[in-house]
C-alpha cells in the first residue's frame, strides 16, 4: 500500500465517521420538529377554545357596560329631577315657612313682653330657655341636685 492509498482510506474513514455523526444530528433533528410540532398542535388545540371564551367574555362584559351607562344615565336624569324638585319646593315653601315662623317668634317675643312688665319676684326664679320651653330655676336646681345623688351612688 502506498501513501497515497492510506490516505484515501484515512479520508473515507473521517468522512464516514462525519456522515454518521451527521446522521444522528439529522434523526435527533427530525425527532426534535416532531416533538415541537405535536406541541404546536395541542396549543392550538387548547387556544381556540380558549379565544373563544375570551370573546364570549370580551362580548358579556360590553353588553354589562351598555346596562351600566344605561343605569348611570338614568341616575344623572333622576338626580336633575331632583334638584329641580327640591329647588321648586324650597321656593314655594320657602318664603311662607320663613313668614309664619317670623310671625311665631313676633307672637311668643310680644307674650313675654307682656310678662316682662310684671315686677320679678327674685333673681332666682329667672327662667332659662331649654329647647323650645322654659323651665324655672328651682325646678332646675331640683333637677340638678337629682343627677348628683344618682353619680354618687
Amino acid at each position: 500500500m502506498s501513501g497515497g492509498e492510506v490516505a484515501g482510506i484515512l479520508v473515507a474513514v473521517f468522512w464516514a465517521i462525519l456522515v454518521s455523526f451527521l446522521a444522528v444530528a439529522l434523526a435527533r433533528l427530525a425527532q426534535t420538529l416532531r416533538a415541537t410540532t405535536k406541541l404546536v398542535a395541542d396549543v392550538t388545540d387548547q387556544a381556540v377554545p380558549l379565544l373563544a371564551d375570551a370573546s364570549a367574555a370580551v362580548r358579556s362584559a360590553q353588553t354589562q357596560i351598555d346596562r351600566v351607562d344605561a343605569i348611570a344615565s338614568d341616575v344623572q336624569e333622576v338626580t336633575s329631577n331632583a334638584s329641580a324638585l327640591s329647588t321648586t319646593v324650597a321656593s314655594t315653601f320657602g318664603g311662607p315657612l320663613v313668614k309664619v315662623a317670623a310671625f311665631g317668634y313676633g307672637v311668643r317675643r310680644a307674650i313675654g313682653g307682656r310678662r316682662e312688665d310684671a315686677p320679678a319676684k327674685s333673681e332666682r326664679e329667672r327662667r332659662t330657655v331649654i329647647v323650645g320651653r322654659t323651665v324655672s330655676s328651682t325646678r332646675r336646681e331640683k333637677r340638678n341636685s337629682r343627677n348628683n345623688r344618682g353619680k354618687k351612688d
